[in-house]
């Protein structure tokens, strides 16, 4: 079984390259030794394709591939053995799909996963998000509530865990278990720009709440210093 409970904080940070891949590997030769995780996303994965995933392996980062995955279960299921085959170790889709799609995406990702235990995550509501956003979208009353119901269904689905802002963590640390990955972007450093993030926490606060991983991009990647900006974060927690 997977677990987290015994790695320190500190590699529990993952850090959002979300730029191009000269960028990337600028940051990437820079947090070298301090950041265990990295995350791609789309503008990086995008651009470049499965062959960055590799290389940023090959620097010694484990590799958070958000690609948000929603569509036919079938479709998903090829997209999720692609990209643990590509070399992923932690996978999201969109809990919306349902939980048929989530569990093809959990088929794709343990055919390819060769005796490894990639993570697999459900993204739950986006943490641009508020309340009036979501209600727009059709899915009338509260965010908190949403998101139990979608958290829900990536349980029966077995996937690893969920996505979603660290102002929901404690709940779903109640509701999923001691056990389950809570992965929370929407973290800022106090007095951080807050972006286009709408339900943020700092760091500390995130952990504090329970998520077991923080995902922090900007007040990272746009710092002067990238690694004295990380390193200043696990400072604090």
């Amino acid at each position: 079984m997977l677990n987290f409970n015994s790695e320190p904080l500190s590699d529990r940070v993952i850090v959002a390259l979300d730029c191009d891949k000269k960028r990337a590997f600028e940051l990437a030769d820079m947090l070298s030794g301090h950041a265990k995780w990295v995350k791609v996303g789309m503008t990086l994965f995008y651009q470049e394709g499965p062959a960055i995933v590799k290389e940023l392996k090959d620097r010694g980062f484990n590799i958070f591939l958000d690609l948000k995955f929603h569509d036919i279960p079938h479709q998903v299921e090829g997209a999720a053995r692609s990209a643990i085959s590509a070399g992923a170790d932690m996978v999201t889709m969109h809990a919306i799909g349902g939980v048929e799609m989530m569990k093809a995406a959990k088929k794709g990702v343990d055919d390819a996963a060769q005796g490894n235990n990639p993570i697999t995550l459900a993204v739950t509501v986006l943490t641009s998000m508020n309340k009036e956003t979501l209600n727009a979208t059709g899915v009338s009353g509260e965010i908190i509530d949403q998101i139990r119901r979608l958290a829900l269904q990536a349980q029966e689905a077995c996937l690893t865990g969920v996505v979603a802002s660290p102002h929901e963590a404690s709940m779903l640390r109640e509701l999923l278990g001691p056990d389950a990955f809570i992965v929370t972007p929407g973290v800022r450093p106090k007095g951080a720009s807050l972006d286009d993030q709408s339900r943020v926490m700092t760091p500390k606060e995130a952990f504090d709440q329970g998520a077991s991983h923080i995902v922090i991009g900007r007040p990272v990647t746009g710092a002067s210093d990238p690694r004295a900006a990380f390193d200043e974060i696990v400072k604090g927690l």
